[in-house]
């Protein structure tokens, strides 16, 4: 008799707590909810790469639904309709940002633009972005570091031709391109001059970035099962620890030198115009003036903080987007040559400039599309909800994790002809619009990244370059492995390596590069 309680206990919590639970769901009238387990969840069913097996659930149980990551709730979103619920019905409630491991130590302890969650410091956080840092005003100013860093790609890929067709990998190129943008907008200085010559700081922190990013797309049984935490399997924390340590010292070495170069600049001359002080602002410079007028917020632990999240959102984001780009175009050689006969007709024999973008409307349409077909992001960052709502009729509960899909919405055959297919032109007339969530890679509402309008336009001013400037072919005669690696960014498993030749209209202008 002393042996039946705990073994009634012990069935009732392996086997009938799951049946209970189901039934206490349907009477909160839940999203629907696959059998799960009792300590895992839906944890057992999630595979690598995870949007493409969270697509799977959604294509068997519906476009809305409730899963268990361990003791974690999480409402799964892959329809338009559902996600403008969250978005703008609900935007407040679902504008904070889960606790996990990786946010807490990569963010600064939940105190970055990325990953603290809505209130005061967070508006605060996202009014320096949108206002003083990410501004189309303040992005107009760095338009000549977007063009110098992108004319000495070319001119490194034209030195590399000059005697005929070259091999070149360009995720690598792409990588050091967007890094030296981000680093010339941030700090005013350059880390890769010429292809793979980097100096010793960019080479460790593009280490950190590295490394960080395989970090967080990890499995950590700890962010959905606590009592696991504490083993730290694998050692993940330590390492995210350690990462962090150094990517702290690396964005602190930047702020100071700034600060001293300030000091030394405004002990040289008192008298200095207020427009050129401005235009020669990087963003630490700015940043660090709002320190002096309001120095118990702008911390250095807040500027690094933005910094970081500078570096991580602005960097790989934009270098993959183009490595995509150029592989879709490869593969069909037809629309390659409509976007270079786009480029003779409105830029002609000169080098493209930012100015020019707004006549190409065809290079555009060929960024909507890889955006829509391969999103960097194809989870958007995770959401979670700050008291209990109401999505498409369900009820959701405070502290329900918000994952929306975006590479299911995408790709959904209900919103878009020929979903799987790369058809740019689909965005040229009323087929198929951005008429409600049905594109969303940047994201939508509060939590929207404040940098899209730098990315397409670092995107746009690369890809266009580079189509206009040399001729592209495949390396053989199969057509380039569109196969994704695994991450919670949207990487090519095999980097991209292309035959390129400088296009004979423009070797004059290429010469004088």
């Amino acid at each position: 008799m002393d042996i039946l309680l705990p073994m009634s206990a012990l069935i009732f919590f392996l086997f009938l707590f799951p049946i209970s639970k189901r039934l206490l769901q349907n009477r909160k009238n839940l999203p629907p909810s696959p059998s799960f387990l009792t300590l895992l969840g839906h944890l057992h069913l999630i595979k690598k790469p995870l949007h493409r097996s969270l697509t799977t659930l959604s294509n068997r149980y519906g476009p809305i639904l409730s899963l268990r990551f361990g003791s974690r709730t999480v409402l799964l979103i892959s329809s338009p309709s559902f996600a403008e619920d969250c978005f703008s019905n609900n935007d407040i409630i679902f504008a904070n940002r889960p606790h996990l491991l990786s946010a807490k130590h990569f963010g600064y302890h939940y105190s970055t633009l990325m990953s603290a969650s809505y209130g005061p410091l967070w508006r605060k956080l996202r009014r320096i972005a949108t206002v003083e840092i990410l501004s189309l005003n303040r992005i107009q100013m760095f338009s000549a570091v977007r063009i110098q860093e992108v004319r000495s790609l070319v001119k490194d890929l034209f030195r590399d031709s000059e005697s005929g067709k070259s091999v070149v990998e360009l995720k690598s190129r792409f990588s050091e391109l967007t890094f030296n943008v981000m680093m010339g907008m941030i700090a005013g200085k350059r880390h890769y001059v010429g292809h793979a010559v980097a100096l010793e700081d960019a080479r460790q922190f593009r280490e950190i970035l590295s490394e960080s990013s395989t970090l967080i797309g990890e499995s950590n049984f700890g962010d959905f099962v606590p009592f696991l935490g504490w083993m730290d399997f694998g050692g993940v924390e330590k390492r995210m620890v350690r990462l962090a340590r150094r990517n702290d010292e690396f964005l602190q070495v930047l702020v100071d030198e700034h600060r001293r170069k300030k000091k030394v600049d405004f002990s040289s001359s008192m008298e200095v115009e207020v427009q050129e002080e401005e235009e020669e602002k990087t963003f630490i410079d700015v940043l660090l003036s709002l320190q002096e007028t309001e120095p118990e917020f702008y911390t250095d632990q807040i500027i690094k903080g933005m910094l970081s999240a500078l570096l991580a959102a602005g960097t790989d984001t934009s270098a993959l987007t183009t490595e995509w780009a150029m592989s879709l175009l490869l593969n069909h050689p037809d629309v390659l040559e409509k976007a270079k006969d786009e480029l003779d007709m409105h830029v002609g024999p000169r080098l493209l400039d930012e100015s020019d973008l707004s006549k190409l409307p065809y290079l555009h349409c060929i960024i909507n599309e890889t955006l829509r077909l391969y999103p960097v992001a194809p989870l958007l960052l995770p959401h979670e909800s700050s008291e209990e709502s109401i999505v498409g009729g369900f009820n959701v509960a405070r502290g329900t994790m918000l994952l929306v899909n975006v590479w299911a919405i995408h790709r959904d055959p209900k919103l878009w002809v020929d979903p799987t297919d790369f058809k740019p032109e689909r965005f040229q007339g009323p087929e198929e619009t951005k008429e409600g969530l049905k594109l969303i890679p940047f994201g939508h509402g509060r939590r929207a990244c404040p940098g899209a309008s730098l990315a397409v336009r670092m995107v746009s001013l690369a890809l266009g370059t580079l189509i206009q400037c040399f001729e592209w072919e495949r390396l053989g005669e199969e057509k380039v492995d569109m196969t994704e690696g695994i991450g919670l960014t949207m990487h090519k498993a095999e980097p991209l390596k292309v035959v390129n030749k400088p296009r004979h209209t423009m070797l004059n202008v290429l010469s004088q590069l």
